[in-house]
C-alpha cells in the first residue's frame, strides 16, 4: 500500500487478462478521521456495502459465467479498498478459470480481507434474481423544501436542532460531491435517521446540498456529515446512509451510526 497518488484513478489502465490480488489498493482510514478530529476513538460504527454488477470469469470448461457480487467491509477495518482498483481487480477474473462460483467468491473474500485487514465475506447472485429490491430510503424526503444556497462547499454551521425530542429519518436525493482525484461527479441518496431535538429541514438540506464541489471518497463524505450533525445537533443516537450511483459497474453504499450495526434494509434506489 502506498500514497493515493499511486492510485489507479485518474490514469489510464490496461485491462489485465489474468487474476492478480495486488491489483487491489487500500487506503488507510485514519488519516481522513484525524482530520475530523476523531482520532482512535470515532463514535460510530456501521458498514460499507458493496455492490459489483459485472463480475465475470470462465468456468472449468472455459465458458463465461456472469454474477452480481456483494459485500461488506466494517467500518473498523483498518483500511477500505479504492473503487477503480476493485474493478481492475475484477477484470483479470474475466479470462480465468475457476471450478465453481463458490470459488469464485471464496476467492474476492481472501483477496478483500487482506486489503482492508478485515473478515470480508462475498455472495454472488445470479443477475435475474431478483437479491436485490428496489426501493426508497425511509422517511420523509426533504427535496421540496424552498432554500437558497449560496456555498457549495460543506456548510456545517446551517445544522441547528431545537425543541422537544423525536425521531425521525430525513433523506434527500440532491446529494452530489466529487471524486478527489479525477473530479468526477458522484451521485447519492443520503439518509440522516436521528433520535434528539429536532433537526431544521431546511438547514439539513441547505448542509446536504452544500458538498457539491466537495472532494472526498463516498465513506468519508458520510462519516463527514455524520461527525457535522453529530456535533453540531447533538442526537441521543444518529444514522447517516447513503446509496450512491454506481461508477465502473460497482455502487459503493456506507452506513455509520452511533449504535453500529448496518442498515435495517439493504435495498437499490430507482437511480441505482
Amino acid at each position: 500500500m502506498t500514497g493515493l497518488a499511486d492510485s489507479p484513478l485518474g490514469r489510464a489502465a490496461n485491462y489485465p487478462d489474468r487474476y492478480d490480488p495486488d491489483l487491489l489498493f487500500a487506503i488507510d482510514r485514519a488519516p481522513q478521521r484525524d482530520l475530523l478530529g476523531f482520532g482512535p476513538a470515532v463514535p460510530f460504527g456501521g458498514v460499507d456495502l458493496w455492490t459489483a454488477y459485472e463480475v465475470s470469469w470462465l468456468d472449468a470448461a472455459g465458458k463465461p459465467q456472469v454474477a452480481i457480487a456483494s459485500f461488506e467491509v466494517p467500518a473498523d477495518s483498518p483500511r477500505l479498498v479504492e473503487s477503480k482498483s476493485v474493478k481492475l481487480y475484477l477484470a483479470g477474473l474475466n479470462l480465468t478459470r475457476f471450478p465453481s462460483g463458490s470459488d469464485v467468491a471464496a476467492t474476492l473474500a481472501r483477496d478483500l480481507s487482506r486489503a482492508t485487514g478485515a473478515t470480508i465475506e462475498v455472495s454472488l447472485a445470479a443477475p435475474d434474481s431478483g437479491a436485490l429490491a428496489q426501493a426508497d430510503l425511509s422517511g420523509i424526503c426533504i427535496d421540496t423544501l424552498p432554500i437558497e444556497v449560496d456555498r457549495f462547499e460543506p456548510l456545517p454551521e446551517a445544522l441547528t436542532a431545537s425543541g422537544p425530542q423525536r425521531s425521525e429519518a430525513l433523506y434527500t436525493r440532491l446529494f452530489r460531491s466529487v471524486c478527489p482525484v479525477t473530479g468526477q461527479p458522484d451521485y447519492a441518496c443520503v439518509q440522516v435517521d436521528y433520535r434528539g431535538a429536532c433537526i431544521d429541514r431546511e438547514g439539513l438540506l441547505r448542509y446536504l446540498v452544500s458538498f457539491r464541489r466537495h472532494p472526498g471518497f463516498h465513506e468519508h463524505c458520510v462519516e463527514r456529515i455524520f461527525a457535522d450533525v453529530w456535533r453540531r445537533c447533538r442526537p441521543e443516537a444518529l444514522a447517516v446512509y447513503a446509496r450512491f450511483t454506481r461508477r465502473g459497474g460497482i455502487d459503493i453504499n456506507p452506513y455509520r451510526s452511533s449504535t453500529g450495526g448496518r442498515p435495517p434494509a439493504h435495498v437499490r434506489t430507482a437511480r441505482q
